[in-house]
């Protein structure tokens, strides 16, 4: 019998030989007759930086705020570090951090300010709570701004106070959400930095649909289309795929392909 495209997704071995940290299993959303995903069926395990690839409208945001618990699934389950997120949610956010493509930012607030918000949020102890700001103003390297409005912060500085909040209860597993979209070169680089440097201890989705990202960053791509599973593995078989060209295989397999049995 043939395998469904969501079948052949999961029986891939990336990530056999780790604890699966993210969890999407038979995801699908439907607004009426329209499915904004359907069957998505792919697994990131602990240590993973996986590119979560597609073009715009492919059903990326969507996929991701069924596993963060943002929004409930038509069909399927969520999972983070093993916890289901629409019966768990709140330990199962205990360690997720999350950076959606419009980040959670008050504007009329300083970066100091807002941290100090979430923190009390997140009810951290007022002894954790300084030692996590302190981390994440030196992570995000934002300690030349965190007595400016963010209102008067450049675009790349206003990501990196959106990521800070990301990670200041120290979570396991961050799912992001373009976090380069829209930046000059200079602040995609310095945001780079960033993920690698978090790569070396986090668990990481990281949603875009440039592929320099997916080269300069990512140990494994899971590629979606028109809601569906194109993809899933290595950077290097998705070049394959292309002859050896990574917009190549972009754009045949945006082009409504099934998805084949990909190496690992």
């Amino acid at each position: 019998m043939t395998e469904t495209p969501a079948e052949q997704a999961s029986s891939e071995p990336t990530t056999a030989a780790k604890r699966p940290m993210i969890e999407a299993i038979g995801l699908s959303k439907f607004y009426g007759p329209f499915a904004a995903s359907r069957d998505i069926t792919f697994s990131v395990g602990e240590g993973e930086l996986v590119a979560f690839l597609g073009p715009n409208g492919a059903g990326k945001s969507t996929t991701m705020k069924m596993l963060t618990g943002y929004i409930a699934p038509s069909e399927g389950v969520a999972k983070i570090a093993g916890h289901n997120m629409m019966e768990d949610r709140i330990a199962g956010s205990r360690r997720l951090g999350y950076l959606p493509e419009s980040g959670p930012l008050y504007y009329e607030m300083t970066p100091m300010a807002m941290l100090s918000f979430f923190a009390d949020a997140r009810g951290l102890s007022s002894a954790i709570k300084k030692d996590r700001i302190d981390k994440v103003v030196d992570i995000c390297d934002l300690s030349t701004v965190m007595y400016k409005p963010i209102s008067k912060l450049s675009k790349g500085f206003k990501q990196r106070v959106g990521m800070s909040q990301a990670l200041l209860h120290e979570p396991d597993v961050l799912i992001l959400d373009e976090p380069t979209a829209g930046l000059d070169p200079n602040q995609i680089r310095g945001v780079r930095k960033t993920m690698r440097r978090l790569s070396e201890t986090k668990t990481i989705l990281l949603s875009t649909h440039i592929l320099q990202e997916v080269e300069a960053m990512a140990d494994r791509v899971v590629l979606i289309n028109e809601g569906r599973m194109r993809y899933d593995g290595s950077v290097e078989g998705l070049r394959q795929r292309g002859d050896g060209d990574l917009d190549d295989a972009f754009h045949s397999l945006t082009l409504g392909e099934a998805m084949e049995p990909s190496e690992t």
